[in-house]
């Protein structure tokens, strides 16, 4: 379901404007916050990362896994994962098209042939995501703010889905802590421009709280 401060947004209206981009304290708070979340989290999560690598080793392949995505103003920066897939992944897309349960220029597939074993139970818990956390230290990407696309999604992207591309990308936003795979493309960049539009501290917040609760109870994963 929809958080109600998105609901009513079912057209591409949303325009972002000067005022919507520069919040100057914000944005020191945000880059802090960051700093510390994922300096204390790599710390913290450094066994389930240990752990996680083995497995995903053990798999078959490299245990981590980078990939070129589009950060802010859409600038190209390497993105870390664990690696969830086989290692031809990559070749194999394009003779899965034909099966892509998602609309828009994203591909997405609830029984994904490409998902190893390990892959499986990582990407429902959001685990293969963990080493965005070095992104984040690395200033590529914030805790909160739109994921970030792959740059042949942003190839096909019209003038108003390139507006997400105007602030620093996230590891959580507002479509993976309400709906995650269970969006639509167009709801998906809604919610990333009402994020924009509304950011600041408190939603941060809300957003992070709800995304725990929404990798727990396995929401719209896969």
């Amino acid at each position: 379901m929809l958080p109600q401060e998105t609901r009513a947004e079912t057209k591409s209206t949303i325009i972002i404007t000067s005022d919507d981009l520069h919040k100057p304290v914000y944005e020191f708070v945000k880059r802090i916050f960051d700093i510390l979340a994922s300096c204390a989290a790599l710390v913290v999560l450094s066994p389930i990362f240990l752990a996680t690598a083995i497995a995903v080793k053990t798999d078959g392949g490299k245990a981590f896994y980078t990939q070129d995505r589009a950060g802010k103003n859409n600038k190209t920066f390497k993105m870390y994962k664990f690696r969830s897939m086989c290692p031809d992944a990559e070749k194999l897309r394009d003779e899965l098209m034909q099966y892509n349960e998602m609309d828009g220029p994203v591909f997405k597939m609830k029984n994904d042939p490409r998902i190893t074993k390990v892959g499986k139970f990582i990407r429902k818990y959001s685990i293969d995501e963990l080493p965005q956390l070095v992104n984040i230290l690395k200033g590529d990407m914030s805790v909160v703010g739109p994921r970030p696309p792959l740059l042949g999604e942003v190839e096909q992207y019209d003038s108003y889905q390139m507006q997400r591309l105007l602030i620093k990308p996230g590891l959580t936003c507002f479509w993976q802590a309400y709906g995650r795979s269970e969006l639509s493309f167009v709801d998906w960049m809604n919610m990333d421009m009402q994020y924009i539009k509304r950011r600041g501290v408190m939603l941060d917040i809300k957003l992070i709280v709800k995304t725990i609760f929404a990798v727990l109870f396995k929401r719209g994963a896969y």
